[in-house]
C-alpha cells in the first residue's frame, strides 16, 4: 500500500464553480433517479442509490432534490436512461474513459465522437482502452480529516488497498487537497462504513476507473488533454471523465502558471 501514487487518477466532474452548480445538481439527479430504479427506492437497503445520495449530500444538493431523483426512479421515469462508457486516446496517447448517462444514444455517440476528433483525440472500440485500467472503489476525504499517516492507518485498519495523500496547495489536477482511497471494487460499502466512526463523513465516495499505467506527457501535450476533457465535461450527456494522464511537477508548474 503506497501513501503516494506516482501518477493523479484523474476525474473530471462538473460544477464546482457556483455557476455550474444547475449542470452539476442535473447529473446528480440522473444518476440517483437511474439508481433508485435500479434496486430498492430506499439508500439503506440500495447501495448503489446510498453512494449516489451521499455524492449529492456532499456537494450540499438540497434535500427535496434528491427526495424528487428518487421517486422519478421509483415511479419509472428512468426507464429511457441508458448507461454507456466511451472509450478512447486523448493527444499523446492519453487514455480517456467517458461514462454517459443518456435517453439518446445516437446524440450522445455523436457528440462524443466530435468532441474527440476536435481536440486532436480518437474515439476508440469497446476495450480499447479499459483493459489496461481497474475498476475501483474510490473514497475522497478533505485535508481536515487527519495526518497522512492517520488517514493511511485509518484505511489500512479498514480494509483499503491504495491511499494517495496531497496535502498541498490545490492545483491543475484537484480543486482542494485531501486523501483519496482506493479499495477493491466489493468492498468499497463495508470500508466506508469502517472509516466513518474514525475519519467522519467523506467527501464523495464511489466506483471509478483508475489506469494500471500511467501515460506521461510533456506539458504542451497535456494542455491539449485538459481541453478535451474540459469538452467532454461541459457534455450534458457526460457523468464522468477519467484520464490515465502523467504529468511532472516541473511541467505541472507551467499549466498552473
Amino acid at each position: 500500500m503506497a501513501g503516494h501514487s506516482k501518477f493523479k487518477n484523474i476525474m473530471h466532474k462538473k460544477g464546482r464553480a457556483d455557476a455550474q452548480r444547475s449542470k452539476l445538481f442535473s447529473k446528480l439527479s440522473r444518476d440517483i433517479t437511474v439508481a433508485a430504479k435500479s434496486g430498492m427506492p430506499d439508500p439503506a437497503m440500495n447501495p448503489r442509490l446510498r453512494l449516489a445520495v451521499n455524492n449529492a449530500k456532499a456537494e450540499s444538493m438540497p434535500k427535496d432534490n434528491i427526495d424528487r431523483a428518487i421517486k422519478k426512479g421509483a415511479g419509472g421515469e428512468a426507464d429511457t436512461m441508458e448507461e454507456i462508457r466511451y472509450e478512447g486516446f486523448g493527444p499523446g496517447g492519453v487514455g480517456l474513459i467517458v461514462e454517459v448517462l443518456t435517453d439518446n444514444r445516437n446524440r450522445a455517440a455523436s457528440n462524443v465522437r466530435s468532441l474527440f476528433t476536435k481536440h486532436g483525440g480518437a474515439l476508440g472500440e469497446t476495450g480499447s482502452v479499459s483493459f489496461l485500467w481497474e475498476r475501483v472503489g474510490q473514497i475522497i476525504y478533505p485535508a481536515e480529516a487527519g495526518s497522512e499517516d492517520a488517514v493511511m492507518e485509518a484505511a489500512i485498519e479498514a480494509g483499503a488497498e491504495d491511499v494517495e495523500s496531497d496535502l498541498a496547495k490545490p492545483d491543475i489536477y484537484e480543486p482542494a487537497p485531501g486523501h483519496t482511497i482506493y479499495t477493491a471494487f466489493e468492498d468499497l460499502n463495508s470500508v466506508v462504513e469502517a472509516l466513518v466512526p474514525i475519519l467522519g463523513d467523506p467527501k464523495s465516495t464511489g466506483i471509478v476507473w483508475r489506469p494500471k499505467v500511467p501515460t506521461p506527457v510533456p506539458a504542451d501535450t497535456a494542455a491539449s488533454v485538459l481541453k478535451l476533457i474540459d469538452a467532454l465535461d461541459d457534455e450534458d450527456d457526460v457523468q464522468s471523465v477519467y484520464s490515465s494522464l502523467d504529468v511532472s511537477e516541473e511541467d505541472m508548474a507551467k499549466l498552473a502558471s
